[in-house]
């Protein structure tokens, strides 16, 4: 019986599961990274020699202008560390902002919100009308109902 590494080695090795191992080593880069430069990245991918890094915000540009060296140092820790990843060679890097977003969405149970009641239903009537004081009576009454309720 064959374990479940053995399966997956061999699963990866075939050819038309070449890019698998690209995506593995391009995971493997981005998890080098300290987490600020993780949250702010989209995607990367290599291309002639050119090591692209997508942005998801264009407000993290500048950063990582600043630190092209250090991107590039930890590409080649990776190759020389890795051996599945040694087919990474690039000359230069390049930054830029995608407009593809990768949004993890967050499900929450239930989104409507609930408030306390913030009068305390003292307040005057100055009636004209009997209709409209029977109304304020009513809003009155109301708002005690629901003071005793949120306090519960």
């Amino acid at each position: 019986m064959k374990s479940s590494k053995q399966i997956i080695s061999y699963i990866l090795d075939r050819p038309y599961f070449a890019p698998l191992n690209k995506q593995i080593c391009y995971a493997k880069f981005i998890h080098m990274l300290p987490e600020r430069f993780q949250k702010a990245i989209a995607f990367v991918y290599l291309k002639n020699e050119t090591f692209f890094i997508a942005l998801s915000h264009p407000g993290y540009k500048m950063e990582f202008n600043y630190n092209k060296e250090l991107f590039k140092g930890l590409l080649d820790t990776l190759t020389k560390g890795a051996t599945e990843c040694s087919w990474i060679k690039a000359d230069k890097i390049v930054i830029f902002n995608s407009k593809i977003k990768t949004v993890e969405k967050k499900e929450s149970g239930n989104t409507v919100p609930y408030y306390s009641e913030l009068s305390t239903g003292n307040f005057e009537m100055k009636e004209a009308d009997e209709n409209i004081a029977k109304i304020f009576s009513e809003i009155k009454k109301n708002i005690k109902i629901n003071l005793h309720t949120s306090r519960q």
